[in-house]
C-alpha cells in the first residue's frame, strides 16, 4: 500500500521545506498556447519546440498535458521585480524560438476556437497517468493558467496562510477573468478555464480548511493510503502548499496576455500571502470561511468577473467586485513598500477602470464576430507587452 510502513511517503521531508523556507521568495509559472501561425488554431508542436530549444531555454521549459500548449518556469527569486524580469524575458525567447519552428504562441484562458477533440496527450508518465484515471476530463483541459510560488516559512504557518488564501481567491479570478468565448461562440462566462478545469478535476478548486501542518499531513496521507493519489501534484487545489518547494501556490488565475497584468496579480497575491503572514505573526486570528461561501463567490468571479458583485463574507453584503479588489490593496498597503510592489501593483486600478482580458474580448468579439481576431490580438500583445515591461524596468533603473 502506498504510503505504509517501510516505504517511502508524499510527505517525507515535506515539513522540513517549510521550516528551512525563506519568506516570501517568489516563482512564477506562466502557460502558452502553442499556434499555427497561419489559421492561429492550436498545433501539437510541443516536443518538436522543446527538443530544439537552446539549453538556457529548454531548461526552464515543461509539458502541459496536451502537445499545444508548453510552459514556462522562472527560477526561485528573492522579490517580484527579478522574476518578472525573468519572464519577461523567458516570453521573448519562447516566442524567438516558437517562431524558428513556424510556431506562434498566445496566451488566452481557453484557445476562442480550438476543439479539444484535436489536442494529443503528451507522453509522460505522469500525464499518462492523468489520461488514465481522467479520461475525457484531461481530454477537454484545454486551459491556459499562471501559477505563483511565494516562500513561506514554517509548515503550520504555511498551512495557516494557505487556508486564508481560500477566502480572496474570488477576488484574484475575477482580476483575471480572460476566456469567455470558447469554440467559438461566447460562454456568459467570463472564466470559461474555470469550469473546464477547476469545476472538472478531482481534489481542485477550493480544499477544506485546515488547522496546521498536522491536521493537512493527515488528510494527505488518507488520500495516498487509500491509493487516491501517487503524487503530491495530483492535489490540484487553486491554492496549495507545495511539498517541493515550501511555498504557498496560488494556481486561481486564467493566463494573462498582457506582461503588466501577469505580474500585478502576481503582486496581489504576493501581498496578500506576505499580509496574512503578518496577521498571523501579530496573534490576528486569520479568516478560515467555510468552502459552500467561498464558493459561492467563486461562481460569481467565474460568471461576471469584474462586471458583478462579491460578497462580502465578514458581513455578509454584496460590494461590486471591483471594489471588493480594491479592499484587498487597501488591507495588505503595508507590505507593498518593503516587497518593492507599488509600481507593479499600479495597473490594477487601470484594469478595474478600463477592462480586464475577458472584458476586451467580449467587445472585440461583439464588434467583429470572429475568434481569430482575439488569439491574434493575445499572441502579438504576449510579446509587445513584454518588450514594454522590460523597456519601462530598465528607464526606470537608468
Amino acid at each position: 500500500m502506498a504510503g505504509g510502513r517501510g516505504r517511502e511517503s508524499l510527505l517525507d521531508g515535506v515539513a522540513d521545506r517549510f521550516e528551512r523556507a525563506t519568506d516570501f521568495t517568489v516563482g512564477l509559472e506562466e502557460e502558452y498556447q502553442l499556434l499555427d501561425p497561419a489559421t492561429l488554431a492550436l498545433t501539437n508542436r510541443f516536443e518538436e519546440l522543446q527538443q530544439t530549444a537552446p539549453e538556457e531555454l529548454a531548461a526552464n521549459l515543461a509539458g502541459e498535458l496536451i502537445a499545444s500548449e508548453v510552459e514556462f518556469k522562472t527560477g526561485a527569486h528573492p522579490g517580484l521585480a527579478s522574476a518578472g524580469a525573468e519572464l519577461a524575458e523567458g516570453r521573448l525567447a519562447l516566442a524567438a524560438h516558437a517562431d524558428g519552428l513556424g510556431v506562434g504562441v498566445g496566451i488566452t484562458g481557453v484557445h476562442p476556437f480550438s476543439p479539444w477533440q484535436e489536442q494529443r496527450i503528451i507522453d509522460t508518465p505522469h500525464y499518462a497517468r492523468v489520461e488514465g484515471e481522467l479520461g475525457y476530463i484531461a481530454w477537454t483541459n484545454n486551459t491556459w493558467s499562471i501559477h505563483f510560488h511565494v516562500g513561506v516559512q514554517g509548515a503550520d504557518r504555511a498551512v495557516a496562510v494557505s487556508t486564508a488564501m481560500r477566502s480572496i481567491l474570488p477576488e484574484l479570478l475575477a482580476l483575471s477573468a480572460n476566456s469567455p468565448v470558447f469554440l467559438g461562440r461566447e460562454t456568459r462566462l467570463h472564466s470559461t478555464r474555470t469550469q473546464i478545469f477547476t469545476k472538472s478535476f478531482p481534489r481542485c478548486a477550493i480544499p477544506d480548511p485546515y488547522r496546521d501542518w498536522d491536521d493537512y499531513a493527515d488528510f494527505v496521507r488518507l488520500l495516498e493510503n487509500t491509493g487516491s493519489i501517487v503524487e503530491g501534484t495530483q492535489i490540484w487545489w487553486s491554492v496549495r502548499p507545495h511539498h517541493t518547494f515550501g511555498t504557498v501556490e496560488v494556481r486561481i488565475c486564467d493566463g494573462q496576455s498582457e506582461m503588466r497584468e501577469a505580474l500585478a496579480l502576481a503582486g496581489l497575491a504576493l501581498a496578500c500571502v506576505a499580509a496574512f503572514c503578518r496577521d498571523h505573526d501579530d496573534g490576528v486570528p486569520l479568516p478560515a470561511h467555510p468552502t459552500g461561501l467561498i464558493g459561492e463567490n467563486l461562481w460569481r468571479a467565474q460568471r461576471h468577473g469584474l462586471d458583478g458583485g462579491l460578497i462580502d463574507l465578514a458581513r455578509g453584503e454584496v460590494r461590486s467586485t471591483p471594489d471588493a479588489v480594491r479592499a484587498l490593496l487597501r488591507w495588505s498597503r503595508s507590505v507593498h513598500e518593503p516587497l518593492g510592489l507599488e509600481d507593479l501593483l499600479a495597473p490594477i486600478e487601470r484594469t478595474l477602470a478600463d477592462g480586464n482580458g475577458a472584458q476586451r474580448q467580449l467587445a472585440e468579439f461583439r464588434e467583429s464576430g470572429d475568434p481569430r481576431a482575439l488569439v491574434s490580438n493575445a499572441s502579438d500583445r504576449v510579446t509587445a507587452s513584454a518588450h514594454e515591461h522590460l523597456a519601462t524596468t530598465i528607464k526606470d533603473h537608468t
